[in-house]
């Protein structure tokens, strides 16, 4: 078994570090009070080839692997979680769906455009009454003629006031016995008559990624922008927030990974009794605990990581990756938290900007709970 990345991995993983420290980790505090990413930082992003992270290369994207993405991912986990947030959102679940299942025209048309990092991508599917029971959403896609017209409204969607493409699920068949299957995917553009931007959201943390709601009434869309198969939408859905999961593990890691840094580097200059408090117990089983969760949760990312490489059934193992890096980055967190005392808890501190930015995580892309009975649901089956 190797354990090692490939050299150009690394590589990556090396000029990513130096971008993250050097470009964005200095303007965190910037995003929190302005609430948006510097463009200076996304127009570095587009020149490092970010935005084409999962795009093939034939289409301007860098064509990488899960395992490469992870890699990316787990770097710029370490730096401010909205910034993340916002580059990973287009390359996961953003472009994810063009990419497997857009037709050649499809991705002619888009994909070179998300690479480059000109046009941002999201994915619609949340809405007010279908958060964890997507199936049953209600927003409409009623074919006339050439066009379909949708009506609507979607929540909580990510980028959805800077993106130029979104992956839109309607219902086309509403009168089909499986509320899943009546459900299609549509590549909705900004701009396009009948879509607006409504609400963008007030969070708790995630400043700079803004979280919008979208609004269709009477949008007409093109037939030519049905994405994959009529009432193939749901399955594929569930594809694409597959393999967004096993990316958001990667990011996980990366947070924990400068959480545990930050901490183990505060104990040994923070001096109470007259004495470092790395030398106090308490203190070394925290860090102790953070190092165990930051290892479980990286063998868990490169391993489900090479399952989607290898092409193999991942989704009782993406939903347990995701379960379990939301719910140690919450750990780790608090442990950096309390060790920091009171200095982890002003404004400013990056413990202070992990701690909120952790918490959405046991949330978005599934609950806690939802992992748990997707595990669950993939553990019937094999019993089966």
């Amino acid at each position: 078994m190797d354990f090692e990345l490939p050299l150009d991995i690394l590589e990556l993983k090396t000029t990513l570090r130096r971008f993250i420290e050097r470009e964005v980790e200095p303007r965190a505090n910037e995003i929190e009070e302005t609430d948006a990413i510097p463009a200076c930082i996304v127009q570095q992003s587009r020149e490092l080839g970010l935005f084409g992270l999962s795009i093939p290369e034939e289409y301007g994207g860098l064509g990488l692997g899960m395992v490469g993405r992870a890699g990316a991912l787990e770097e710029l986990g370490r730096t401010h979680n909205g910034f993340t947030t916002f580059i990973g959102g287009h390359v996961g679940i953003g472009t994810y769906g063009i990419v497997q299942f857009g037709s050649l025209e499809q991705k002619r048309r888009y994909l070179p455009k998300m690479a480059s990092g000109e046009w941002i991508g999201a994915f619609a599917l949340t809405e007010p009454d279908a958060g964890s029971d997507p199936a049953s959403l209600r927003t409409k896609a009623i074919k006339r003629g050439n066009a379909y017209v949708l009506n609507g409204t979607k929540r909580f969607i990510t980028n959805g006031d800077v993106a130029h493409v979104f992956t839109v699920m309607a219902r086309t068949n509403p009168d089909t016995p499986s509320k899943s299957k009546g459900i299609s995917a549509f590549l909705v553009e900004m701009g396009t008559p009948g879509f607006k931007v409504g609400a963008i959201e007030k969070k708790m943390g995630l400043r700079g990624s803004h979280t919008v709601e979208l609004l269709f009434e009477d949008c007409e869309v093109p037939k030519d922008n049905l994405l994959g198969n009529e009432g193939e939408g749901f399955i594929n859905s569930l594809k694409v927030l597959t393999n967004g999961r096993a990316a958001l593990a990667a990011r996980n890691l990366g947070s924990c990974e400068k959480l545990l840094e930050i901490s183990l580097e505060y104990a040994k200059e923070r001096v109470q009794f007259s004495a470092p408090i790395l030398k106090q117990q308490a203190i070394r089983h925290y860090l102790a605990e953070m190092a165990m969760e930051v290892e479980l949760l990286r063998s868990m990312v490169y391993r489900v990581a090479w399952m989607v490489d290898t092409n193999q059934k991942v989704i009782k193992e993406a939903a347990m990756v995701k379960l379990f890096a939301s719910e140690a980055y919450n750990r780790v967190a608090d442990r950096a938290l309390q060790i920091f005392g009171g200095s982890g808890y002003i404004k400013g501190s990056p413990t202070e900007r992990f701690y909120r930015d952790a918490r959405i995580t046991k949330v978005y892309e599934g609950t806690s709970e939802i992992q748990k009975n997707i595990i669950a649901s993939e553990l019937e089956k094999g019993l089966g």
